[in-house]
């Protein structure tokens, strides 16, 4: 898999890059994934405009392939947006390290480009296992404390 990664922020994410790269490195496809890292102001204009939802979220997947009688085929499946300032929020909430967050969220909007979702109980289940099987193979597992309060 090839990841190109684009910045709309002030911030350095040279860090974050090599943690996803890492974190990918299981995907021996030739598929390409955008994962375009953005600040408050923008994910929320995002939200607003395609889900008509009026607030900052934390990550938001665009899948190309979402139709299934998608005409084109490429290689390319999609751009994920992960907003910094909410990712940092949520560690700091969660009680764990920016790292796990941004890993999460790059997974989460992976497995949301390759056709898993969460609308219902079942899938659901199925995702979140394939999430933390992600996850916990790079080792970013979730922290006891959380899953304590849970």
């Amino acid at each position: 898999m090839k990841i190109n990664f684009i910045n709309h922020t002030k911030e350095n994410i040279i860090e974050f890059k090599k943690l996803i790269r890492d974190i990918f490195k299981f995907d021996k496809s030739k598929t390409i994934m955008n994962i375009i890292f953005v600040n408050d102001e923008e994910i929320h204009k995002i939200n607003k405009e395609y889900r008509n939802i009026d607030r900052v979220t934390d990550v938001i997947s665009f899948a190309l392939n979402d139709e299934k009688d998608f005409l084109i085929k490429t290689e390319e499946i999609g751009d994920i947006f992960i907003c910094i300032d909410q990712a940092k929020r949520q560690a700091e909430e969660y009680e764990h390290s920016l790292d796990r967050e941004i890993g999460f969220l790059s997974v989460h909007g992976y497995l949301h480009l390759n056709g898993y979702d969460h609308m219902n109980k079942i899938d659901e289940e199925i995702m979140f296992k394939k999430q933390d099987e992600i996850l916990n193979n790079a080792n970013l597992r979730r922290d006891v404390k959380w899953l304590e309060a849970q």
